[in-house]
């Protein structure tokens, strides 16, 4: 089946690139695609919402998603992974203890349920959570193939304890760079710090981020419109003076 970006509500970033958002919390997940892999990063919020995006990336890539990066250790981000049957996950080092715990897998399921998640779906999806086999705890070079390489960077903690991001080089000539983000960034709201944040080190991590994408890149957040690296230099600055943390 070939259909475009648009037609299944995804939105082209650069050629092979692009991004969806999810209903109901308005969740970004990415996908890239190489010659013969395909890369998602995040997994939507329940097994069905996973198994759709699963689908539609199959549809627009030609071939099944067989990467799968997640970003932070919240269940608007992982409770699809299980839906991506044989993909190799990936996520920043440590998440995968959090993942591997009963209270922890307790935790994501109530807090789904107070989002609104259906109770059901909000269950099943915790029984079925994954665990990322590849934890990066530097930096770590995904190559999707044709060209295609791809770099996992571990910047956390500040969102969560554990905070992945995702870089992808432009492939032709005047395709920008493209940054998933995760929840380190957001544009529709005001940047979340629960209980597992690390508001100390948020400001750094940005830094870091604007370090490795550079002034020209596009920047994904976790959450709302694509952003450029004004917009997540004033999130910084904002980050730092609403936690008092100093340059």
């Amino acid at each position: 089946m070939t259909v475009t970006w648009e037609e299944l509500g995804w939105e082209r970033l650069a050629d092979g690139v692009g991004r969806c958002r999810l209903p109901g919390w308005d969740c970004t997940v990415g996908l890239v695609a190489g010659e013969g892999a395909a890369l998602a990063v995040d997994a939507g919020s329940s097994l069905a919402e996973g198994a759709r995006l699963r689908t539609q990336a199959q549809w627009l890539t030609g071939h099944r998603v067989t990467h799968l990066a997640l970003t932070h250790p919240h269940f608007d981000h992982v409770f699809g992974a299980a839906a991506f049957a044989g993909a190799e996950v990936y996520g920043p080092v440590g998440m995968e203890t959090v993942l591997a715990g009963r209270h922890a897998r307790e935790e994501l399921r109530a807090d789904a349920v107070r989002h609104g998640l259906d109770a059901a779906a909000a269950e099943g999806a915790a029984d079925a959570l994954v665990v990322p086999r590849h934890p990066v705890s530097g930096e770590w070079t995904l190559d999707l193939g044709g060209g295609r390489q791809v770099l996992l960077a571990n910047v956390g903690p500040a969102h969560t304890a554990h905070d992945l991001v995702v870089l992808v080089p432009g492939r032709l000539p005047g395709d920008p760079e493209v940054v998933f983000c995760g929840d380190l960034v957001e544009e529709s709201g005001e940047p979340q710090a629960g209980s597992d944040a690390v508001p100390s080190h948020w400001p750094a991590a940005l830094d870091r981020l604007l370090d490795l994408g550079g002034e020209d890149a596009l920047y994904v957040p976790g959450h709302g419109a694509v952003v450029d690296a004004e917009f997540v230099r004033r999130q910084r600055d904002g980050l730092a003076a609403r936690f008092g943390v100093s340059r």
